[in-house]
């Protein structure tokens, strides 16, 4: 058997929308703004990014958004369209399409492998991350059905707590990638909260296969979970 992965990794990678861990760079610190921006779809799909406007609206020098720039062209959010311009990467509905399946294929390998090799340290990581995703409001308060950030970083803790232990720090990081593509299509599609779907129940019954190491319906319930939120983005695409 392999020895356990150190289950952390390629989880610390991202940074959240309330601040920048200490010691950060400037170039990491606007990373971090223009993909959130990126993300919320305050930069829109398909906007070319002038460095003078971005220099003005994070008050940054024109160097350290070039590299940030550079370094989000590997992510997918961000394009280059000559030697020296950049715009925000469009989307589609073949694009999503695509997504949805690298990300299928991706993470059945993932989750098998996590699951045959992840010994108890994954199992508690697994315990814990759904535990704190189980207490987490999906909405805000009076009806409001938009996500919950707190929710949201839960989420995605729980989704890479499940295939932490596959053994490629590689496939993770592509993993990351590909749910903050999906996580930007959510956003642009106008789309919340899924009314009809009982999630909780979803995520409790990947968690119970993933624990009890059934890799066969864990990969099932997964990618029914994977296809059921296509099929909602689908639709709210088409009709926007």
């Amino acid at each position: 058997m392999l020895n356990e992965p150190k289950i952390s990794a390629g989880i610390e990678r991202r940074t959240g929308l309330s601040g920048f861990r200490e010691g950060e760079s400037q170039t990491a610190q606007l990373f971090a703004r223009l993909r959130d921006d990126i993300m919320a779809g305050r930069l829109e799909p398909g906007r070319k990014l002038k460095i003078d406007e971005l220099r003005k609206r994070y008050d940054a020098g024109a160097s350290p958004l070039r590299e940030a720039l550079s370094t989000m062209c590997s992510d997918g959010l961000v394009e280059r369209i000559d030697q020296r311009g950049f715009r925000v990467a469009d989307v589609s509905i073949d694009d999503f399409n695509e997504l949805l399946k690298t990300r299928c294929w991706l993470e059945e390998r993932a989750l098998r492998e996590s699951i045959a090799h992840g010994g108890t340290e994954w199992e508690e990581a697994l315990v814990l991350a759904h535990h704190r995703l189980s207490r987490q409001a999906r909405t805000g308060h009076g009806g409001d059905l938009r996500l919950n950030d707190d929710w949201e970083a839960a989420h995605r803790d729980f989704h890479m707590s499940l295939i932490a232990a596959c053994g490629s720090g590689i496939m993770i990081r592509f993993c990351d990638q590909l749910y903050d593509r999906n996580i930007r299509y959510r956003n642009i599609s106008g789309t919340a909260a899924y009314p009809k779907r009982d999630i909780d129940a979803e995520h409790r019954q990947i968690f119970e296969a993933a624990l009890n190491h059934d890799a066969d319906n864990a990969v099932g319930l997964l990618m029914a979970h994977y296809e059921a939120t296509g099929d909602y983005f689908r639709d709210a695409l088409a009709a926007a």
